[in-house]
């Protein structure tokens, strides 16, 4: 199985706010004053983490990406996959 074929869904245990175009992921399982467990996601980060539903897989992702702004696939597709791997990696998403 391809990694664009793969589904991620969000961990619950945390709480995501949009402010101004920025998501805000805060863990509320987590001391409340560690802020170093606070994140911050930009306008394209933000738009894949409200895709993150563990229905639409990575492919059709990508492929809203493509639609939704200017960037060519292969630059989509690299973007896309760091930020997944960025995002498995502090434990915020999860493959399902």
């Amino acid at each position: 199985m391809s990694l664009l074929d793969k589904r991620y869904r969000k961990d619950p245990s945390l709480v995501a706010r949009n402010i101004a175009g920025e998501v805000i992921l805060v863990p509320i399982r987590q001391n409340a004053g560690d802020l170093e467990s606070v994140y911050t996601l930009n306008e394209t980060a933000s738009f894949v983490w409200e895709r993150l539903d563990g229905q639409r897989t990575l492919g059709e992702i990508k492929r809203e990406l493509l639609d939704a702004f200017e960037v060519d696939e292969p630059d989509a597709e690299r973007d896309l996959i760091e930020l997944l791997e960025q995002l498995t990696g502090i434990g915020v998403v999860e493959a399902v």
